[in-house]
């Protein structure tokens, strides 16, 4: 390879691109593709993914404005000069804040079914998405794009199992799943979650994760007595009621007590906190005065 062409790889792909003279086709190894007007270019209907992180989408700009577009985005032909965006929709977002005026891009041919499954394979293989976004995929997949298990397994290369796995995530509380999204708990612990059948038992571990920070193993110990004792969710569920019941009596005791609205907060191993609000100054010392003569 000569000094020139070395010069031509370490600024992207378009610098291959200006070698290859007046043509916008290019040659790079097996793979060929197009240089492509960024304004013809219109965003992808089927994109599953709907946040992108403004600083990192900067980043990237200002890596794309020092060595150019390493990776060419894929299109599809949808008229004459008019193309639509299937998969690379970060590049191309930030090729656009970078200045380029034109993109390297893989041209595809593909109906809107065929849209919608590369979209949603292409966005499951990226590293940075959360499960629940992964099993939305699988889910969408199976909905709209009418794929099985089976099928799914051999498009994104991961074990059946795997694929169940996320998807029963989607049978989560609400809460659980938000939780999940904000990397309040791992997979491990989700994984754990799943295998609990009834959503307040769900909850209630779910709720022990955050306050005690549990780790997964204990998660798994406790579904494992859950799930080994018959009786266990409603002796789980008794100690809950009483744990309310007995705490709201004395919560009610304070606030008579104190004239003021108490906030009463205990975790599961006993550990907790009593909050005292006030108005005002003159509200504070009625309050210490109250202390003083206890």
């Amino acid at each position: 390879m000569s000094v020139v062409k070395r010069n031509a790889l370490g600024k992207g792909l378009g610098a291959l691109i200006e070698d290859a003279g007046n043509s916008n086709r290019v040659n790079v190894g097996n793979s060929v593709f197009d240089e492509i007007d960024v304004k013809k270019i219109e965003a992808n209907p089927f994109q599953p993914r709907t946040e992108f992180d403004e600083e990192a989408m900067e980043e990237l700009a200002a890596s794309i404005k020092l060595i150019g577009i390493i990776q060419p985005i894929t299109v599809r032909k949808i008229g004459d000069n008019k193309f639509q965006l299937i998969s690379g929709e970060r590049r191309f977002r930030a090729s656009q804040l970078a200045g380029l005026t034109a993109i390297p891009a893989y041209v595809r041919t593909a109906d809107d079914q065929g849209m919608l499954e590369m979209a949603l394979v292409e966005n499951i293989q990226r590293e940075d998405l959360d499960a629940i976004e992964v099993a939305i995929s699988y889910q969408r997949l199976i909905d709209e794009c009418k794929l099985t298990q089976e099928s799914m397994s051999e498009r994104v290369g991961k074990k059946r199992s795997t694929i169940a796995n996320y998807l029963r995530l989607l049978k989560l509380p609400a809460e659980i799943q938000l939780g999940i999204r904000k990397k309040m708990l791992s997979m491990g612990h989700a994984r754990a979650l799943i295998s609990v059948e009834d959503s307040n038992d769900q909850l209630y571990i779910f709720e022990q994760i955050l306050n005690e920070g549990l780790s997964v193993r204990k998660v798994e110990e406790m579904v494992r007595k859950i799930k080994d004792e018959p009786q266990e969710d409603i002796k789980l569920e008794t100690a809950k009621e009483e744990i309310v019941n007995n705490y709201k009596e004395l919560e009610n005791h304070l606030t008579n007590f104190f004239s003021s609205k108490i906030e009463f907060k205990r975790g599961a191993k006993g550990n907790g906190k009593i909050v005292i609000p006030f108005k005002s100054d003159v509200d504070l010392e009625r309050i210490i005065a109250i202390l003083d003569k206890k």
